[in-house]
């Protein structure tokens, strides 16, 4: 094989604008990410209520003793929420543009749905970054506290 000749073979194998396939979507499509987004709101749902508790938990502790520490935690459970808060916003929003997606599958404005349904799909994405985000904050916040009890621990053992 001549030198060069082998990369334009490839470069014709490869051709994407003749081998890519235009995107069916059908009724069934949309309707796919009603379990998954349902799923999803209900763990978001439990996290926000599991945090709502300790937020109460913290600020009954704080009026009885106030504390900088209680205060740094409290700070960082309203990030949580207002994450979590957004995780729900956009999950919702792609569950209702995916039934959106589907009035539009029925009525016949294909291109319509394909262009909604590519935004529920962000949107879904969107949500779970966020949620990528919360729990990373969650896991920061835990190995704070772990730190402080292994440091306690050092100090007795000394």
């Amino acid at each position: 094989m001549q030198p060069g000749k082998g990369v334009l073979f490839w470069a014709n194998q490869l051709n994407l604008s003749k081998q890519i396939k235009t995107m069916e979507l059908s009724l069934s499509t949309p309707a796919l990410f009603f379990s998954a987004i349902s799923l999803l709101l209900l763990a978001y749902t439990n996290r926000f209520l599991s945090l709502a508790q300790l937020v109460r938990n913290l600020h009954a502790e704080y009026k009885k003793e106030p504390s900088f520490t209680v205060l740094g935690q409290i700070k960082n459970l309203r990030t949580r929420l207002h994450l979590i808060r957004s995780m729900q916003v956009a999950g919702l929003s792609s569950l209702l543009i995916c039934v959106l997606c589907m009035f539009l599958l029925y009525t016949g404005a294909i291109l319509l749905a394909e262009i909604i349904f590519g935004i529920a799909m962000i949107l879904l994405i969107i949500s779970l970054a966020l949620s990528i985000w919360e729990i990373q904050i969650s896991v920061n916040a835990l190995d704070i506290h772990l730190s402080d009890i292994e440091g306690l621990e050092k100090k007795e053992n000394r």
